[in-house]
């Protein structure tokens, strides 16, 4: 915000404080202030919180003298909240990871599916949130009359340790083979980013099943090599799993849905 000239609401007090932004959030909990770094409402940082932020990830030496200039004469800082330059400013949210959610459930409902939907947004290294989301998803369908549909949405992170290709929704995915594999029925898991680019990939992201594993030793793989190189790409590409729709031209985060027949 603090190296840009429209972030920040820097935007809308160059537009004399008469701005309406609608928005497009792939932001969890939606706050207007960091989706797309807040153009037309305050901010709460300052040019020194900027720079602690440069201090905390590498010194302010990794970074170009330029941007460290910037920050440091800490000169024309962001509008603040109660700025009257923004007092006719404002910003609504037209689509959001509920709003995905929400046609993901009407469709779901459509097709027959009693929908269970899992409101606390998925967070976290994406192998691990993987495991422990198909977890509370069984644990929260346990006893609902078949076929059930579990519908959640979120972003996580991968920590890259390896030299493969994947994204956070082909690796969440992947983490998820096993369990399903000693799943007690039929079901299947899916995860997508909603723009349809998943990390450096062509892909959205991939579906797991319960007869993944399987298939995958048939063909001499190993998912928990594929997860200790960051591959999740060419496992999923392997077996045929991968998720294409091409880029959406939108972003409200990332998508997952389980069925369990």
């Amino acid at each position: 915000k603090h190296l840009s000239a429209i972030k920040g609401g820097r935007l809308a007090a160059r537009a004399g404080g008469v701005c309406r932004a609608l928005a497009i959030s792939d932001v969890i909990g939606d706050d207007l202030s960091v989706i797309a770094s807040g153009p037309t409402v305050a901010d709460s940082s300052t040019f020194r919180d900027a720079l602690d932020v440069l201090r905390r990830f590498g010194g302010e030496a990794a970074y170009p003298s330029s941007v460290v200039a910037r920050l440091t004469r800490s000169t024309d800082e962001t509008p603040k909240p109660g700025d009257a330059s923004l007092a006719r400013s404002s910003t609504t949210v037209i689509g959001s990871r509920a709003d995905a959610m929400a046609g993901a459930a009407s469709e779901a409902s459509a097709s027959g599916y009693r929908v269970v939907t899992m409101h606390e947004p998925i967070t976290g290294e994406a192998r691990l949130a993987g495991i422990a989301h198909l977890r509370a998803s069984m644990a929260k369908a346990h006893g609902l009359p078949r076929p059930v549909c579990v519908i959640s949405s979120g972003e996580t992170t991968v920590r890259v340790t390896g030299s493969g290709r994947g994204g956070r929704n082909q690796e969440l995915a992947l983490a998820m083979a096993e369990p399903l594999a000693r799943s007690a029925g039929p079901a299947l898991a899916a995860s997508i980013g909603t723009d349809g680019i998943d990390g450096p990939t062509d892909a959205a992201g991939a579906l797991v099943d319960a007869t993944t594993l399987e298939r995958a030793r048939a063909r001499g793989l190993s998912p928990d090599r594929f997860l200790a190189e960051n591959n999740a790409y060419a496992f999923f590409a392997a077996i045929g799993d991968l998720i294409h729709t091409g880029p959406t031209g939108t972003n409200v985060g990332d998508l997952q849905v389980i069925l369990l027949a």
